[in-house]
């Protein structure tokens, strides 16, 4: 009888596991850059080997395969930085046909980038994070999740970075709701990105 009940629970978590799992929507099909639109200088951003490889001058990869914002959200992806590059994971932005992006947050990406300090897990210029909590030429885990003004930035399955947001924050730079972009920083830096995904938490 106990091995039975065991035995239920075991099976119960699995199934659990599995339910959570296909919560996540897929949204890079790691061949095409199907459901994204590039701006600015669009050479700067290719699909090799099953990854979205930025690397050229400034362009930015916004997401479009999905009508509604995204407000509450787990966004994960894996990345890989060469050395001396920098880039960036944005959030509650919008389509912007040139420039940075001026509406939402950016998660930085940088392990080594030499002129700027602000290292992988920061949210830019809200709370950042002065040492890397990853290594250039290795694959990682980037996971964000945002629920209401709270922002947690984990790395390969440990928090690097907790951030709160003021409920009176000024400025387009701020918790509120839109889409992903991936970043292309200058033709020195080199940031692959691949197994994207998200998860609405609303």
């Amino acid at each position: 009888m106990y091995r039975s009940l065991a035995w239920s629970l075991v099976c119960s978590l699995m199934l659990s596991g599995v339910a959570v799992a296909e919560d996540f929507k897929t949204i890079f099909d790691g061949k095409t850059l199907d459901g994204w639109k590039v701006t600015e200088n669009k050479e700067s951003i290719k699909v090799v080997d099953g990854a979205i490889v930025a690397k050229g001058n400034r362009s930015h990869a916004f997401y479009v395969g999905d009508d509604k914002p995204f407000k509450n959200f787990e966004f994960e992806c894996e990345v890989m930085t060469l050395e001396n590059s920098n880039g960036g994971i944005f959030f509650h932005t919008k389509v912007q046909e040139e420039g940075w992006p001026q509406q939402g947050h950016e998660c930085q990406v940088n392990n080594t980038f030499e002129r700027d300090p602000r290292k992988t897990a920061s949210v830019y210029r809200a709370k950042d994070v002065l040492e890397a909590p990853a290594k250039d030429n290795e694959w990682f885990t980037y996971n964000i999740k945002v629920v209401d003004r709270k922002v947690t930035v984990t790395i390969n399955g440990k928090v690097a970075n907790e951030y709160e947001e003021a409920a009176d924050k000024a400025g387009p730079m701020h918790i509120s709701e839109g889409t992903f972009a991936l970043q292309a920083h200058d033709p020195g830096s080199t940031v692959k990105y691949r197994n994207i995904r998200v998860k609405r938490l609303d």
